[in-house]
């Protein structure tokens, strides 16, 4: 099996795409790709169309290659990455939905994105066929003695995103799950079409808005990759900034959910405390709660002055005070441990193939973080551990979080203590003509992966944002297999997945 950087050579290597390399592939190469995928050569970090061809973005561990392959579809097929590669399978749907590409020997032939409410069908084809597909949905059928099915969803009891969870059932243990996902669809890529990097940056910043400003800095790294250009390394440190906090806030608020799950809402009650701390000083320090739109393609828009480092400071000492207080009841709960330890587990064999990002992958020995593995500025100059585990439990992925959350505090006061002066943004050029931009950047809940391709005016031509929950929702089915029923909350809420960055 030849490297990565060979396959590409077998193709035509786009000059204009940086940093990493993509080439245009011949059949046969893309066939190689996908046998790379499948013995487990190479890992898939994202998979999607445009109206007459296919991306697929792949990465090689052994020398942290990262490149991105493409297949020219005249006739709107190509040879499916799923039928071979698992991972691929929901991705491949959703681009079959969106662009009408068809691949050949795809295992699931059911829309994935497109639930017959568009009017349309594969919208964001160079032609949409005009009539819509069916509205019926067919789940996967049941067979056995004594199995039966509860239907949960897409609307639930609580004030959260909508999806429908199918389980199949043999008394209270879960033999099968089966998700559908979708209801939340806003088209963020059909309307990043033609639009300024300005309303783009918007559009992408609200993709998921508890990973708002991952978002907003994953695409603003595209666009600057794209354009050739760097941010300051003050703004490259604001960002950083705003990164952690936005970590530190959704690990805390996911800590105590998951502990209320499993009926002790003390710890959440502390942990909702503690994470509208780390909001009321994003808002004193930066302007927003969410710290939404604060960053932008070429550096930040909003600069910290003393009196927001002095409250970022006071809220590292608040949390450090009162956290490991709320770690020991945990760890020290014994009902808590009963239904957290052993509960949901992954197994190491899909940990491997699926290669999830975050609390998930990292909590079953998959040590992972792009911060680290593709460094960005300015975690190529930061000290900090990432933790990892090997059991791939609930229990697991909590105390993932608590080490992260530890982690980003240290970086944290780090980044206060080295911010450097400079400017807050630089001014981008204005027309470079078609460049094309990938980025990878740490979000709360693992890697999100931005590609995009500027055109006249450095207007969006297209523009794919692929969320770290791809990878994970299809786990967390296999994760509930063998637990009862009561424990799907539990299991759910340590995945956590988006609703929203998977539906775009």
């Amino acid at each position: 099996m030849p490297g990565l950087n060979e396959l590409l050579r077998k193709g035509d290597i786009a000059s204009s795409h940086r940093p990493w390399p993509r080439a245009v592939v011949s059949v046969e190469a893309w066939h190689e790709a996908i046998a790379g995928l499948a013995g487990g050569q190479w890992l898939l970090l994202g998979l999607w169309g445009e109206p007459d061809r296919v991306h697929m973005a792949l990465r090689d561990e052994t020398d942290e290659t990262v490149a991105v392959v493409t297949l020219d579809c005249p006739a709107r097929r190509y040879p499916s990455v799923a039928l071979h590669h698992p991972p691929a399978l929901r991705l491949e749907r959703a681009a079959r939905d969106l662009f009408g590409l068809e691949p050949t020997g795809l295992p699931d032939l059911r829309g994935w994105l497109d639930q017959g409410n568009w009017g349309v069908r594969h919208p964001l084809a160079a032609a949409p066929d005009p009539a819509p597909i069916d509205k019926a949905y067919a789940f996967l059928p049941i067979e056995g003695d004594g199995l039966h099915q509860i239907p949960v969803g897409p609307v639930h009891a609580g004030i959260i995103e909508p999806g429908h969870f199918r389980f199949t059932a043999n008394g209270e243990t879960v033999v099968r799950l089966e998700e559908r996902l979708g209801y939340v669809h806003k088209g963020i890529e059909g309307l990043m079409a033609g639009a300024t990097l300005e309303a783009a940056a918007k559009l992408a910043a609200r993709t998921s808005g508890d990973s708002t400003v991952a978002y907003g800095l994953a695409f603003a790294l595209a666009v600057e990759s794209a354009l050739g250009v760097e941010a300051s390394a003050r703004a490259a440190w604001l960002r950083a900034l705003m990164a952690e906090m936005e970590r530190v806030a959704n690990h805390l608020g996911d800590f105590g959910a998951i502990c209320n799950d499993a009926s002790f809402s003390l710890i959440q009650a502390h942990c909702a405390v503690l994470r509208e701390k780390v909001l009321r000083t994003a808002q004193s320090a930066f302007g927003h709660r969410l710290m939404r739109d604060r960053i932008i393609p070429g550096g930040v828009t909003c600069d910290i002055d003393a009196d927001g480092s002095a409250a970022i400071r006071t809220l590292i000492a608040d949390i450090e005070a009162l956290f490991p207080a709320l770690v020991e009841l945990y760890d020290n709960t014994a009902s808590l441990q009963d239904r957290t330890v052993t509960t949901g587990t992954v197994k190491p064999h899909l940990a491997r193939q699926y290669a999830p990002g975050g609390y998930v992958g990292r909590a079953s020995g998959r040590a992972f973080d792009v911060r680290r593995n593709l460094a960005y500025a300015p975690y190529d100059k930061m000290r900090f551990d990432v933790p990892a585990l090997d059991a791939g439990d609930v229990n697991a992925r909590v105390w993932i979080r608590i080490r992260e959350i530890e982690q980003s505090l240290a970086l944290i006061a780090q980044l206060l203590d080295g911010m450097p002066q400079g400017a807050l943004a630089i001014e981008l050029p204005q027309d470079r003509g078609s460049c094309e931009g990938l980025s990878m950047v740490e979000g709360f809940r693992g890697d999100i992966l931005v590609w995009l391709r500027l055109g006249a005016g450095s207007r969006i031509g297209r523009c794919h944002l692929r969320d770290p929950s791809w990878f994970q929702w299809p786990l967390l089915e296999a994760a509930i297999e063998d637990n009862i029923v009561a424990d799907f909350p539990l299991c759910n809420k340590s995945f956590n997945c988006s609703y929203s960055g998977h539906d775009l």
